[in-house]
């Protein structure tokens, strides 16, 4: 399984970014799809998860700021970031728990990371 991220850059704070990630290889189903970020020196950090049906959590300083979606294309996960701010600036990752197994079964679930997508948030 592959998840393939897209959408950084840089910004001024107050602006907008829209990341996305799009998964592929051997999936049979997917579970919840997140976004984490880790900026210099820092630890990487939850931001925001979806779940298959459609249930979202964000991370305290983003929420109302971003938006995590899962558009109608399959296996695909956005995050719509606004009112950026200089702490916003990340290295941000999309991982997925896909439940994935030979053609038949059995299946099991497992973590997959996308490769990370630069965001830079000036003052």
């Amino acid at each position: 399984v592959q998840l393939q991220a897209s959408g950084g850059g840089s910004v001024q704070a107050g602006g907008s970014l829209r990341l996305s990630c799009a998964a592929s290889g051997n999936i049979f189903s997917m579970n919840d799809m997140s976004w984490y970020r880790q900026a210099p020196g820092k630890q990487r950090e939850f931001v925001a998860l979806i779940s298959p049906s459609g249930t979202t959590q964000y991370e305290n300083s983003v929420r109302g700021r971003f938006i995590i979606d899962r558009p109608n294309y399959e296996n695909t996960v956005t995050l719509q970031m606004r009112y950026l701010k200089p702490d916003d600036t990340a290295v941000y990752y999309c991982s997925a728990n896909v439940l994935t197994g030979p053609p038949g079964g059995p299946y099991s679930p497992s973590n997959y990371w996308g490769q990370g997508t630069l965001v830079t948030v000036s003052s």
